[in-house]
């Protein structure tokens, strides 16, 4: 029996659900991480040029090259492994080594990336991110690192993966323009569980930084939501007080109307991206399964406190124009059905004058038939009577009896004859 025939896409697909496996990370150690993004059309991008930016790092160390196509490599880069990884808007490096630094988050650390190589950069700077990991050490000395290391007004501390490790960050930018996070790894965990761990707040710091990128959106399209809800409301009161023809106000509303389709067409994809962002910041913080260490807010906690409330006025903004949209629909059909009224009633009074006009023309013309008659008659008499005349000798009668008798004959014959035309053109 031939064996069956397999989809041609079978094993790509199942192979891409093993295309990103974690790093895995021995403790101490150092990682830096970069994400760029393009500041416009990022989706529709030219990704070949991430694909030249990358390799003109590999080939600052004699790296070997990605396969054509690729969307992410793994690769070893001097005494530095690499994890390069491309996504719908944005790339990310992450470039870890054994080992940390006599200095925590020494700005040095982040010279693995050359300044010419970043300012070649086919876009811009997301996020970048040092990670220091290292072993846990006893509470007066963490206690002494996490004051060091963080601003303690912003600092999230939270133990994870069923106590593996702790994990610490304050969200905050530091003098040389990174994010810091530290993880303590506690004894006995796996260098692969370790790598998860970092991957998972390199993510969680990237999607939110561009979850961030449509609060700024909605925050800029304020004014103009609130000029445009102003504007509305304003001809809600004219279409009530009809102050303004009906004609005018529908033309402003179209215009309105169709500037907050614009505006969602413009936000639309920002603000669906923003909510997927959303989704994913707080998905990869429910699978670290954090715990509270001591007094510390967690990961969740800050970012309910910080976060959300960013991501809530997205959504809000998102609301408000559908519902201004849907406003501006609604009262644009009342106006179309107020001016087809409008138009009927101006349509039937313009019938009626046609009709009157239509009833005078008749009695126009039955007044002109009657002269007709009347002028017809006049000289169908004068006629008759010329060619009788020689009879009155004959007849013995006057010329005045004559006409007199022929007049009244002739009146009804010509009368009677017009009526048939009258019959025939009608």
């Amino acid at each position: 029996m031939p064996p069956i025939e397999d989809h041609p896409l079978r094993y790509q697909l199942v192979n891409e659900l093993h295309a990103r496996p974690f790093p895995t990370m021995q403790s101490p150690c150092t990682v830096v991480y970069l994400a760029i993004k393009q500041p416009s059309e990022a989706v529709h991008r030219d990704r070949t040029q991430d694909i030249r930016h990358l390799i003109a790092l590999l080939d600052r160390h004699g790296a070997a090259h990605p396969k054509p196509g690729a969307t992410h490599h793994t690769t070893p880069l001097g005494r530095h492994t690499l994890k390069w990884e491309q996504h719908t808007e944005f790339v990310t490096y992450t470039l870890y080594t054994d080992g940390v630094s006599s200095r925590a988050f020494d700005p040095t650390d982040f010279d693995v990336f050359p300044s010419d190589w970043l300012d070649t950069a086919p876009g811009q700077r997301v996020t970048s991110v040092m990670v220091r990991v290292v072993p846990m050490p006893d509470q007066e000395v963490l206690q002494s690192s996490l004051k060091e290391w963080f601003v303690p007004e912003s600092l999230a501390v939270s133990k994870v993966l069923d106590d593996s490790a702790m994990i610490a960050g304050d969200f905050r930018i530091d003098s040389a323009g990174h994010m810091r996070f530290a993880v303590f790894v506690a004894d006995g965990t796996g260098s692969q569980r370790t790598g998860r761990i970092v991957q998972r707040i390199g993510e969680i710091e990237t999607y939110r930084a561009m979850s961030m990128l449509g609060f700024s959106r909605a925050r800029g399209l304020a004014p103009s939501i609130g000029a445009l809800d102003a504007h509305l409301s304003e001809m809600m009161v004219q279409m009530t007080g009809a102050t303004v023809p009906a004609e005018q106000t529908l033309s402003q509303l179209l215009t309105v109307s169709a500037e907050l389709e614009a505006m969602a067409a413009r936000a639309s994809f920002r603000f669906g991206a923003t909510g997927a962002y959303d989704a994913l910041v707080n998905q990869r913080i429910a699978l670290l399964r954090e715990d509270r260490h001591e007094g510390f807010q967690t990961f969740a906690e800050f970012m309910l406190r910080r976060f959300e409330p960013a991501m809530r006025t997205v959504k809000s903004t998102e609301a408000r124009i559908v519902t201004l949209a849907d406003r501006a629909r609604r009262a644009g059909e009342l106006l179309r059905t107020r001016v087809d009224v409008e138009r009927s009633a101006q349509n039937q009074a313009l019938l009626e004058s046609m009709d009157r006009r239509a009833d005078l023309a008749l009695r126009l013309q039955h007044t002109v038939e009657g002269l007709s008659v009347v002028a017809i008659s006049y000289y169908a008499v004068s006629l008759a009577s010329y060619a009788l005349y020689p009879l009155t000798e004959l007849l013995s009668l006057s010329k005045g009896v004559l006409t007199a008798a022929l007049t009244v004959p002739v009146v009804l014959l010509v009368w009677f004859a017009v009526r048939q035309v009258r019959k025939r053109l009608h």
